[in-house]
């Protein structure tokens, strides 16, 4: 997700950039509502920042190769872009405020000896 998001929401562990997830699904409702894109291709079109879910590295395997698969047929039609909706992992998060904690308590530590 982008981190110069306006407005991130968090539903449980899936985060939702709302301005990009609005300008994206009214983009799929015009071309769909203007003829551009017929409504099947439209479903699909929209249902791509969901696919994107299933590649996420904390998923079973299989699941992940499914989405990637599905994210495969989906680049045609911009399936590459940035995400709107993404997973947090919080196992990952927690170990990265360790590190990071880590890191200042040795800083802290090597001032008090210097200091």
């Amino acid at each position: 997700m982008a981190t110069d998001s306006v407005l991130k929401v968090c539903i449980g562990p899936v985060s939702v950039d709302v301005p990009r997830s609005l300008g994206y699904y009214t983009g799929v409702w015009v071309a769909v509502t203007a003829g551009l894109v017929e409504p099947p291709l439209g479903v699909f079109i929209a249902a791509v920042p969901f696919i994107k879910l299933l590649t996420h590295h904390a998923l079973p395997i299989v699941v992940r190769a499914v989405g990637q698969f599905l994210e495969g047929a989906a680049k045609p039609v911009g399936g590459d872009d940035e995400a709107v909706f993404t997973l947090e992992d919080e196992q990952k998060d927690a170990e990265e405020a360790e590190r990071v904690a880590q890191q200042l308590e040795l800083a802290r530590r090597l001032h008090l000896v210097r200091g």
